[in-house]
């Protein structure tokens, strides 16, 4: 008998089983296409170091000038006279910036987070919502000075005395549109299907803006908040109008002139002696380092909610 065998499943194929060879990809330095890539490429890299010359060199200046007097003492003494040749530092200025920024955010935040509430939330295309959310984008570029008068306005001319108080004011102007506009477009990015899920499980509105979108858009809506405390840290021409300054330390159960690094840097920085100028550039170095500090906790903020996303 002959064995006969039935050979089932795909039968294979001799084109199949020969290898193709398939064309490299690669690009051809003569073509005109890839040179012009190459040129362009080379340009932007140029340019992007060109541009950021000037700020590295700023920095290199500031380090070099600001690091050599720069004491421990400085962070905890009263700025010096200018008889005094030795000592001193700026121990009351870190309290009065720290002080006021503090009063920014306690105006600024929870305001500037109720309007991108109800910019994104309810408020979405009425006539209201476009006029605060246009008078937002024009206030980012207000120059601080206007915040300064107006603060001097609404605060020095009440109480009869430059402050603290009146400082906070005049940061918190220029904090709020940052807040409101950053607030709002991290609320907007929280996914519709949470919303609808909370909706579903019997939530009311208010229910699911605290506890599924607000917590969401939190590490986002903080990143705003550091940009906006940075960006306040810096100030000087508000200051000038509401706080003043003082080489004394802030007392909090009376209105008075207030010391701040941004203007202790203004006022050292033209002082005939040399003692207050090498003063002026360490100061001028812990307001950076600062300033610098604020930035990086909210690019860490914003890349933990770029991964929490995903």
């Amino acid at each position: 008998m002959t064995d006969i065998r039935v050979q089932t499943g795909p039968q294979p194929s001799p084109e199949r089983d020969v290898p193709v060879e398939r064309p490299k990809l690669e690009h051809d330095l003569r073509a005109v296409r890839t040179l012009f890539d190459r040129l362009l490429t080379a340009l932007c890299a140029l340019l992007s170091l060109v541009a950021a010359l000037p700020l590295f060199a700023v920095l290199w200046l500031l380090i070099e000038r600001g690091a050599t007097n720069f004491r421990l003492d400085m962070l905890w003494s009263l700025p010096p006279s200018g008889l005094d040749t030795t000592g001193g530092g700026f121990g009351n200025a870190i309290l009065g910036t720290v002080y006021m920024v503090g009063i920014a955010s306690v105006l600024a935040v929870p305001t500037g987070i109720l309007a991108a509430i109800f910019l994104a939330e309810y408020g979405d295309g009425t006539r209201l919502a476009a006029v605060i959310r246009f008078a937002a984008k024009v206030l980012t570029g207000m120059p601080s000075i206007l915040a300064g008068i107006f603060a001097y306005a609404m605060v020095v001319l009440a109480t009869g005395h430059f402050s603290a108080l009146a400082g906070g004011v005049a940061l918190a102007v220029l904090m709020v549109p940052i807040v409101v506009l950053t607030a709002e477009q991290a609320i907007r990015a929280v996914p519709q299907k949470m919303k609808d899920a909370a909706v579903g499980m019997g939530a009311t509105s208010a229910q699911v803006v605290m506890r599924v979108t607000l917590p969401t858009a939190m590490p986002s809506v903080l990143t705003g908040v550091m940009l906006a405390i940075a960006r306040a840290a810096g100030e000087t021409a508000p200051l000038l109008f509401t706080a003043q300054f003082s080489n004394y330390w802030l007392r909090l159960d009376r209105l008075e002139d207030t010391a701040s690094l941004a203007v202790l840097i203004y006022q050292f920085s033209g002082s005939p002696y040399e003692h207050q100028i090498e003063m002026a550039w360490t100061a001028a170095l812990v307001l950076v380092l600062l300033v610098l500090l604020f930035n990086i906790a909210g690019q860490v903020l914003a890349a933990r909610s770029d991964h929490s996303r995903h």
